[in-house]
């Protein structure tokens, strides 16, 4: 099984973000699964990996063209994909992984979640999306999600399918026990 993380290209401020991308690499490598990340070598990004790797495990980068010329990536990954522009990045992410974890992150963290859980609603994705929620860090995301249901935007069904979990027992047993939601469809608009 391959976990697709999503986190920051940055530390951020709280030592225990740090602390969880190593906790969670060795999580991926000691339950013999494979890590799928964005390929990067600095921030939450590089300890992820560098723990999978420390602890035996195998690693699947996937960076833009571009950022590779800025030398943002990891040398020595398992496998690192090189890929034209972010938008195939995020999509063969999601292609590769059988389950996809956010840990703290910025803009593209969000990005990327909001965009899986999105697809997943279409049909588009087949895999569970989990916030790992240390310290009720996507708490405010969680809450937003919660506002479009009580707004009509989102069905508490679908909302139910997101998941924001705060231990790898729960994050498990969320992967083991996951069912796609139902594809979403229209009415006709022509008739």
């Amino acid at each position: 099984m391959r976990i697709t993380v999503y986190c920051g290209a940055a530390q951020g401020n709280d030592e225990r973000f740090v602390q969880l991308a190593n906790d969670i690499g060795r999580w991926v490598a000691q339950s013999d699964r494979e890590l799928v990340y964005g390929g990067g070598g600095v921030g939450l990004m590089g300890i992820v990996a560098q723990s999978v790797l420390s602890n035996g495990g195998q690693v699947y980068g996937v960076m833009p063209r571009v950022l590779v010329e800025r030398h943002a990536n990891f040398e020595g990954l398992t496998h690192m994909e090189v890929v034209d522009d972010m938008d195939v990045r995020k999509k063969r992410m999601m292609e590769l992984g059988d389950a996809l974890i956010a840990i703290p992150g910025g803009p593209g963290t969000l990005e990327e979640m909001a965009e899986a859980f999105s697809w997943a609603r279409l049909g588009l994705n087949n895999k569970p999306s989990i916030f790992f929620n240390i310290d009720g860090y996507w708490d405010p995301i969680r809450d937003m999600f919660d506002r479009m249901v009580s707004k009509g935007f989102l069905t508490q069904v679908d909302r139910d399918k997101l998941y924001f979990l705060d231990s790898f027992d729960q994050i498990d047993q969320a992967i083991a026990s996951y069912t796609p939601p139902a594809i979403r469809t229209y009415p006709d608009a022509r008739a």
